[in-house]
């Protein structure tokens, strides 16, 4: 039912199209490396293969794929095992037909949609964690923008600064957060407190620029 819900919603956005669909992680897996697709929609909760591990033998064999996670529940530890997996988007099952295809649009484009409920989740985890090294005025400065969904060169322009001291400055964000991606960067600083979850535009975080797939 859940699977027949997607396809409903999906199908009213002539720009999407289902390439294929399964009931388990490993079979995921395997019509991922067939299909080849732009996105994969991830239930969390699968059988034989959860969606935790289907996630990262797909992103980590076919890193061109995107993967959004679905779930019923929201849990912070499974938000935070899908991005370390890879996921480069979160969303409830539960969520309105314009929502799934705008995050299902998002994850095409590079970019990274994850519902408020998970950013929630994400701050609620700050408490316990690991302080990491202090953020430079600049780097905060930088950081904020990736939040707010800002590619490179709109950093570079809105800073007046060039386009490698920002990627220099994200590098540094990196390694002091010990993370690699900006997906992680951003919601590691929001489960610290170093980034006001307001800082979130729409939900959208940016990742790294690419170009929608053919």
């Amino acid at each position: 039912m859940v699977r027949q819900g997607l396809r409903d919603f999906l199908s009213l956005d002539g720009d999407i199209a289902v390439a294929g669909e399964t009931t388990n992680g490993r079979e995921a897996v395997r019509l991922a490396r067939e299909l080849s697709p732009d996105v994969v929609l991830m239930d969390l909760m699968m059988p034989v293969m959860d969606g935790i591990e289907a996630t990262e033998r797909i992103r980590r064999e076919l890193p061109e794929v995107r993967v959004v996670a679905l779930t019923g529940a929201l849990d912070g530890a499974a938000v935070m095992a899908a991005i370390r997996a890879g996921a480069t988007g979160f969303l409830l099952k539960n969520a309105e037909a314009d929502e799934l295809r705008h995050a299902v649009k998002a994850a095409a484009a590079g970019r990274t949609y994850v519902s408020s409920g998970a950013v929630a989740r994400l701050v609620d985890q700050a408490a316990g964690e690991t302080r990491p090294e202090r953020l430079t005025e600049r780097e905060s400065e930088v950081l904020v923008m990736l939040a707010r969904g800002k590619a490179n060169k709109e950093i570079a322009r809105e800073l007046r600064i060039g386009q490698q001291t920002v990627k220099t400055y994200v590098s540094h964000i990196f390694d002091k957060l010990g993370v690699h991606s900006r997906t992680q960067a951003v919601a590691h600083a929001l489960r610290l407190g170093l980034l006001p979850s307001g800082e979130l535009a729409s939900g959208l975080v940016t990742t790294d620029e690419y170009r929608w797939s053919a």
